[in-house]
């Protein structure tokens, strides 16, 4: 990637588990710097002595966007967006229009990348991944759900700029991935 083009911003959007961090991690290896939204709950969780479930993630996401506003996040991280002095630069976890519209008041240019996949298919990655965060059951998981729905997700992945469907091999997704990136945005 040549560095006298405008800097390229790529917000991901979609879903827990459909595959945001596949994305995440094909974009790095494109040379792409990544500011991660969800970092800001989970150091909240920290500041507020609480552990990363997704029961206390979800309270305190929902909290922060009570008491500060729906775009509170996106906002928490322009300073470490304009800190990187990155010419590329990936946003994972942008869950409404309000994040979507404040880091377009920065980066007019913004794309947002939509992954989906199937409520089932996600489930079992989740599953798989284990993090501290995942759901462990199918109730855990469908409640999550909602309340991503409920801040916006959905509205943000029906109006992204480009949408990818993640339902076969880590390595076809992954190509899948690296054309799109290249073909949008020649780098």
């Amino acid at each position: 990637m040549t560095q006298e083009r405008s800097q390229i911003i790529i917000g991901i959007t979609g879903m827990p588990g459909s595959g945001k961090d596949v994305v995440k991690e094909v974009l790095r290896e494109l040379g792409f710097s990544i500011v991660v939204m969800g970092d800001e709950v989970r150091v909240e969780a920290e500041r507020r002595n609480l552990p990363c479930t997704p029961e206390n993630l979800g309270k305190i996401m929902l909290q922060l966007r009570a008491e500060e506003g729906e775009e509170v996040l996106a906002k928490r991280c322009l300073p470490k967006i304009k800190a990187l002095k990155s010419q590329f630069v990936a946003i994972d976890g942008i869950r409404s229009l309000a994040e979507v519209k404040e880091f377009k008041k920065e980066f007019p240019n913004l794309k947002i990348v939509a992954v989906h996949s199937s409520p089932k298919t996600r489930f079992e990655r989740l599953l798989k991944r284990n993090r501290s965060d995942d759901p462990k059951d199918w109730r855990t998981f469908i409640e999550r759900d909602i309340r991503e729905l409920n801040v916006g997700l959905g509205n943000v992945i029906a109006t992204a700029d480009l949408m990818t469907v993640n339902e076969g091999t880590l390595d076809s997704f992954k190509q899948e991935i690296r054309q799109l990136i290249k073909k949008e945005f020649q780098t």
